[in-house]
């Protein structure tokens, strides 16, 4: 008897600590993303992302001895956007004046100055300009830089610094922003400085390499981890052996051959990268890699995090618990692999590629301030085709732009504006406008008279209003903005277009459904012609096209319009009857 309650106390005891190993261990093994911390405040302990992982395992409380951190020093907090900041002299938007270099710079310098001169931002004149942008020396003996003539205490100023060599006058910022290269997060301010990537010397101008991923999942056998080692190099690690002896600061044992510097990661589907500011530069070339970065508790500002949500394309892992790291990415699901990869490389095409997309994000990020909330919502950001892409000046709303209703489960209206172009001979398309009018979904019709022909002084009589506009006498007149057009929808016509209502209806239909398409009619497909060398197109009838032409055609007037529905004006050029 004695015997058996013994038996029956240890088997008690055992399940309970099993039962607290499984409560208060296995939840660290999720991958967690700290919040950004705020200043003067503790950076808090980390909040899982991937809470599908261990759904049988309650979230453990609030630790009362937190994980080592980056201290936070306390000038990080001193300037915010609306006290060292003045709008007011941004009442013409934001126009930036480019310092000149006052010495010896880079090829790196040269293309930021002429990417921001380049620009619809750039000024000649310092009176007239809402931001003064001075760019510190990156050369290695360029020295410091003087203090530009009309600092102020920094007001109105960003200093831009692609590398960590801050001069003594620039110890003292007062009120300037910093846009700078993989800030330390003890001297970044959130909401006023702007964290950049660390781009290399030879980081192209414009356009860029388009994103490394080939394939959306590892195959059978390649690595499913691999481990940035130094003298830039990345060790594959294989799934079924993890990196023994690894302590967390990858300094392994030498085992598979090493990448050299400058070239491409292996197909591996994480790239874990240690927290060292050092190590930031690994980051971008991950990024375009597809291979989603695994961060140990990073010391420096990921690029950009005032607008990028880095949790859907990076993974930030407390630096504790490396030998866990492996094994919780195993059980990552291939749904949520596939986003963070294919995240990856709309980030690097939308903002990374290049220089000029760098310096315009930074831009765009200042100018969405000036609004006191974000002029461009973290959709627009975070989702194809990007903030660069998507103008605010066409809306605020993410529901008025073609590219968002699947996600935010809209539909476009019903309605669409028929806009007729009519050229040469200048013959009035009676028909057409009959059939068009006869289509429930139609709202207006507009033609656009571009013939030498005088404009007839009679129209058919329709149900919905007929509004005739004289063109340009030009083939480009139908893409011109005009204020008459009231609705997202617009049907593209020729007057010699033959078309009944049913068809009409039909397009309208599939046009709804792929909104931030173009549905049409006449099809061609491009080539290259080697004798002429360049592009040509067809018309023949082939199992397969590349151009929906603009004869037949419906779109969204995003793609031409280029301001706000609420801000038109009428254009006092076009005669409108």
């Amino acid at each position: 008897m004695q015997s058996l309650k013994r038996k029956s106390l240890w088997v008690a005891l055992s399940a309970s600590w099993l039962l607290l190993v499984l409560l208060g261990v296995f939840p660290f093994l999720r991958l967690a993303v700290p919040p950004r911390p705020q200043p003067g405040a503790s950076p808090g302990w980390p909040r899982w992302l991937d809470a599908e992982l261990l759904q049988s395992f309650s979230q453990p409380e609030e630790p009362t001895e937190d994980a080592p951190a980056c201290p936070r020093s306390p000038h990080g907090g001193r300037c915010t956007w609306g006290t060292c900041f003045d709008t007011s002299r941004c009442r013409d938007g934001l126009k930036v004046f480019v310092y000149p270099a006052a010495g010896p710079t880079s090829e790196m310098h040269h293309q930021v100055t002429a990417s921001l001169e380049g620009s619809r931002y750039g000024t000649s004149s310092p009176a007239e300009a809402c931001l003064l942008l001075f760019l510190s020396s990156d050369t290695p003996t360029g020295g410091c830089s003087p203090e530009p003539p009309h600092w102020n205490s920094g007001s109105n100023h960003l200093v831009l610094s692609l590398h960590s060599a801050p001069c003594p006058w620039a110890s003292q910022l007062g009120r300037a922003m910093v846009a700078e290269a993989s800030p330390k997060v003890d001297t970044f301010r959130p909401g006023f400085d702007v964290a950049l990537p660390l781009l290399p010397e030879a980081h192209p101008l414009r356009g860029g390499a388009p994103g490394q991923l080939w394939q959306h999942s590892p195959q059978p056998g390649l690595a499913l981890l691999a481990v940035a080692e130094k003298m830039g190099r990345w060790r594959p690690a294989d799934v079924h052996s993890p990196p023994v002896g690894w302590d967390g600061h990858c300094e392994q044992d030498s085992g598979a051959e090493p990448t050299l510097p400058g070239e491409r990661p292996p197909n591996a589907t994480f790239c874990l990268i240690p927290g060292h500011r050092t190590e930031a530069w690994r980051f971008l070339q991950a990024l375009q890699a597809g291979c989603i970065p695994v961060l140990l508790s990073p010391c420096w500002e990921l690029p950009f995090s005032e607008v990028i949500d880095w949790t859907k394309a990076a993974i930030i892992v407390d630096d504790r618990l490396p030998l866990q790291v492996l094994a919780a990415l195993q059980e990552m699901s291939p749904a949520r692999v596939l986003a963070l990869r294919q995240q990856t490389q709309f980030l690097w095409d939308a903002y990374f590629s290049s220089v000029e997309k760098v310096i315009w994000t930074t831009l765009e990020i200042i100018q969405d301030r000036f609004f006191g909330a974000p002029t461009h919502p973290s959709l627009l950001w975070n989702s194809p085709p990007g903030a660069l892409l998507a103008r605010p000046t066409f809306s605020l709303s993410p529901q008025e732009f073609p590219f968002y209703h699947l996600q935010l489960g809209s539909r476009p209206e019903g309605r669409f504006s028929t806009l007729i172009w009519v050229g040469p001979p200048g013959q009035a398309p009676l028909k057409l406008i009959q059939a068009v009018a006869g289509s429930q979904h139609c709202a207006q019709i507009l033609v656009l008279w571009s013939s030498d022909r005088p404009v007839p002084s009679r129209w058919p009589e329709t149900a919905v209003p007929l509004t005739v506009i004289e063109g340009r006498r030009k083939v480009s007149d139908r893409f011109f903005p005009y204020s008459a057009i009231s609705t997202d929808a617009i049907l593209s016509l020729d007057a010699h277009t033959n078309l009944s209502t049913s068809e009409v209806d039909f397009a309208f239909s599939v046009w709804q459904s792929f909104p931030e398409r173009m549905v049409g009619f006449l099809t061609c497909s491009h080539f290259w012609d080697e004798a002429r060398g360049g592009w040509g197109y067809t018309a023949e009838m082939a199992n397969e096209f590349s151009m929906v032409l603009s004869t037949a055609a419906f779109y969204h007037r995003y793609r031409y319009r280029p301001w706000h529905r609420d801000q038109r004006t009428r254009d006092p050029s076009l005669n409108q009857q």
